[in-house]
């Protein structure tokens, strides 16, 4: 026996708003001569009271209608705009109709001239029309002709809708994407600051009320600023249409209309530069409030940037952060992490990475412990996952440098070396520093940190900021100065914010090369170009005071950097040219351990040969070659011809007598 598949209410109710289409059409056809004559198949619709078996149904239903949330007359026009959407004959039906406008889509003279009737004229109708295309539940594609030959067309996602009573993820266009409501956490479980969580149920029924329409939430990427916007809708009991583009392409035309008759959260996405003001127009909400409450919209922005437009009026804005440790450390076992007391406490002090880059990186480093044999994670997992995350904008403007295979300190003088110590402390406490501290500096404190590698050339300053990423087990990413400074006005900033933004999101160690070209001293304004260099030093001296990761700045020239920056530092590492003592112990781990060089020449080029550690570095890298070449360990002979080439390439007179 054939089954038949049960039509949902909604399916039922569009068909039933179709038939009372059609009669109306077969009504106006029986004036006609000669009607379609495929159309006796409908003839028996037009003897039926749709109106009253529509109202029926909305009366025994209580599920989701959205023809129910528009006034009738909207609902029979998008319907009889629909209608060859489910019957390709009627295609040609419009088109004889309304020759000679070539088009098989009903016009809006076609329109009026159908649905008008009783005290309702054809003007009226078109003027419907003209309104939902307004609204964006109609697309106009010839809107040069006169307005009774607009074409209209219903677009794929209003139609699904419309039919099939929910909105059709699989018919939306790219900038628009359906996130169901249990897709998010319960209301009560989102990570958010304390002293905000009181205040979300509150803020929940504000919005069911339509008091405040819009919210903002605020913050860094992946803090969960989606995630409150999607647990609010889900305790209003509404999935989330999510919106990243433009404020012209067609998804956001869509956006009201959809989450108005899809019962859905409308959610846009800006992401103004700093400096720059990202208006938002006011939603083209159509239809009638449901039970459910007026439509809201949610906004997510990042900390920078303005946000302006009717859209705007009256919004609530919320902000939010990266979350403790207590967060960070129900986040990982929520993500599934396994881990035993102590590693699982290292990695939550170590790692202070954002919610989202949390619950991602949770699954990641559990299969990395796996691949290995093993049930726990253990801190060396999780660098391993954090390193798969996604880095596309980080690594498009800074690029990412090797780790060292040998973390044992650089050769650094007693001051230097006890400045990089204070600096690796401040690193690993600087969570939970600010909380030890008296108010007067609590209250300004982030977890930032902020270092100033100074010394000449070849003094190791790079590799002392590997050095700070090894003992810290977290990445070091060098910022590409080309990729980053721009002619064009603004694009500078705008770079530099997202570098800055995605370190503190991904917690990696950003170095600043030759930061001196950024941080040079302001200048009085003599033309255009010091007035935006000023520019782009004053938003530097912000967003630096602001950033809360880690950023280490190398320059060979201090003494230019302004005096704001050296203010806003909190270590200054100054790497000068190794003495005697230092040479030796650089030269000693340079050289490969079966060197014949004799102790005495050691010695010698040591206390005599005043090279940077990078010059004995490409002293050393020579010698090993020449060796390398004869088949033999190093000699006196090689060492001493790797550094008279050294000495060459400085254009220096070489120290050492030639007779070796």
């Amino acid at each position: 026996m054939t089954q038949v598949a049960e039509v949902s209410p909604a399916a039922r109710h569009a068909e039933l708003y179709r038939h009372a289409v059609a009669a109306r059409l077969l009504g106006r056809l029986s004036e006609q001569e000669e009607p379609a004559p495929w159309l006796a198949e409908y003839r028996a619709l037009s003897h039926v009271d749709w109106d009253h078996e529509i109202d029926e149904l909305e009366a025994v239903t209580a599920e989701h209608l959205p023809l129910a949330r528009l006034e009738p007359y909207d609902a029979l026009v998008l319907m009889a705009a629909g209608l060859i959407e489910e019957d390709i004959r009627f295609g040609s039906l419009f088109a004889t109709l309304q020759e000679p406008l070539a088009s098989r889509r009903p016009c809006f003279g076609l329109l009026g001239w159908l649905l008008a009737g009783g005290s309702t004229t054809t003007g009226e109708v078109m003027a419907r029309c003209q309104r939902l295309a307004q609204a964006g539940l109609v697309v106009v594609d010839n809107p040069a002709d006169p307005r009774s030959e607009w074409v209209a067309r219903l677009p794929v996602a209003i139609w699904d809708l419309l039919r099939g009573g929910t909105i059709a993820a699989p018919s939306l266009p790219p900038s628009l994407k359906l996130r169901p409501a249990d897709s998010f956490p319960p209301l009560d479980e989102v990570v958010v600051p304390p002293e905000l969580r009181a205040s979300l149920p509150r803020i929940s029924g504000l919005l069911a009320s339509g008091a405040v329409s819009t919210l903002v939430v605020r913050g860094p990427e992946s803090s969960g600023r989606l995630t409150l916007l999607g647990s609010i809708a889900g305790r209003l009991g509404r999935d989330v249409l999510v919106h990243e583009g433009s404020v012209d392409d067609e998804g956001w035309r869509l956006l009201g209309p959809l989450a108005a008759l899809g019962g859905a959260m409308a959610v846009t996405v800006a992401t103004p530069a700093p400096g720059e003001t990202c208006r938002i127009p006011a939603l083209p909400l159509f239809g009638k409030s449901d039970a459910n409450g007026p439509v809201p919209l949610g906004v997510v922005a990042g900390r920078h940037g303005g946000l302006t437009g009717p859209a705007l009026d009256g919004a609530l804005s919320l902000v939010l952060h990266s979350g403790d440790a207590a967060d960070r450390h129900r986040l990982w076992l929520d993500g599934g992490l396994r881990a035993s007391p102590a590693d699982l406490e290292e990695v939550v002090e170590r790692f202070l990475l954002t919610p989202g880059n949390i619950r991602r990186a949770a699954p990641l480093a559990q299969a990395v412990a796996a691949s290995q044999g093993r049930s726990q994670v253990v801190p060396s997992d999780v660098r391993a996952a954090t390193g798969t995350l996604s880095r596309q904008v980080l690594e498009t403007l800074a690029t990412h440098l090797r780790p060292l295979d040998d973390v044992a300190p650089p050769v650094l003088g007693p001051v230097a070396a006890a400045e990089l110590a204070t600096l690796l402390s401040l690193c690993r406490h600087r969570e939970r520093l600010p909380g030890r501290t008296g108010a007067a500096i609590s209250s300004t404190m982030n977890r930032g940190v902020r270092a100033l590698f100074s010394g000449p050339s070849g003094t190791g300053k790079t590799l002392a900021a590997r050095y700070v990423g090894a003992q810290l087990g977290l990445d070091v990413y060098r910022i590409d100065l080309a990729a980053v400074v721009s002619k064009y006005i603004g694009e500078t900033e705008r770079n530099l914010d997202q570098v800055l933004g995605r370190a503190e999101e991904l917690d990696v160690v950003l170095l600043l090369d030759e930061g001196d070209a950024l941080m040079t001293g302001r200048t009085e304004v003599g033309n255009a170009n010091d007035r935006y260099a000023n520019l782009e030093t004053n938003f530097l001296l912000q967003r630096l005071e602001t950033f809360e990761g880690i950023v280490i700045i190398t320059s060979n020239a201090s003494n230019r950097i302004d005096a704001a920056f050296q203010r806003r530092i909190d270590v200054t590492v100054d790497l000068l040219p190794p003495d005697a003592d230092a040479r030796h112990q650089i030269w000693a781990v340079h050289l490969p351990p079966d060197h014949a060089v004799s102790p005495q020449l050691l010695e010698e080029v040591a206390r005599r040969c005043t090279l940077t550690g990078g010059r004995i570095r490409n002293a050393s890298l020579h010698a090993c070659l020449l060796a390398l070449e004869g088949d033999r360990p190093v000699t006196d002979e090689d060492l001493v011809s790797a550094i008279q080439r050294e000495y060459r390439r400085m254009g220096a007179t070489f120290p050492l007598a030639t007779h070796r």
